[in-house]
């Protein structure tokens, strides 16, 4: 877990808000995560219009790859899971797919809390009006047995910068160039 006293604020600026064209205030916070190194997690705030965003950095970065992560038994599931705001997700067992977008946001999570954001998403695509009650009850039942380490599945970050992750202290996921 990171906690506040182990950051360094390293930089704050502003820029315009994206919303209300107004100020808002960015601050940079260097972080050290245990097993992976130095980050930066920057955010962005407006006074005006409440507007938030977030990202994750990596101090350094690397070459373009797929970072590949089994979940297999209970705890597998509590790897912590970096990521940026241009890497894209997929877990292929349950067609789930995180596509980066003009507001994406990095963020630091771990795998269990990947699962029950797409379990959030989920409930909300599947209150809409149009949704497929069947196709969405098949989804919502995978992904609750996910969080109940009853099912395993994979974990794939496709990322260009080579700056995301995830960390395990037990496992270690798979790395491969992306092209």
């Amino acid at each position: 877990m990171i906690k506040e006293e182990e950051s360094e604020e390293i930089a704050t600026y502003t820029s315009k808000c994206p919303v209300c064209s107004r100020e808002l205030t960015v601050k940079d916070y260097k972080y050290s995560v245990p097993f992976y190194g130095d980050i930066v997690i920057s955010v962005a705030q407006c006074n005006n219009c409440g507007y938030r965003h977030r990202d994750v950095f990596t101090l350094s970065s690397g070459e373009p790859r797929k970072v590949i992560y089994k979940v297999e038994e209970p705890g597998d599931d509590n790897a912590l899971l970096i990521k940026s705001s241009t890497c894209k997700i997929e877990i292929p067992e349950f067609g789930a797919s995180i596509e980066p977008g003009t507001y994406s946001q990095g963020y630091i999570s771990t795998v269990e809390g990947l699962i029950s954001d797409l379990i959030e998403i989920t409930d909300y695509l599947c209150n809409q009006e149009n949704a497929p009650k069947e196709k969405c009850q098949e989804i919502k039942t995978m992904l609750e047995k996910a969080r109940e380490n009853k099912v395993s599945y994979t974990v794939i970050i496709y990322d260009h910068l080579g700056i995301c992750d995830i960390v395990s202290s037990h496992k270690k996921p798979i790395y491969e160039k992306l092209n």
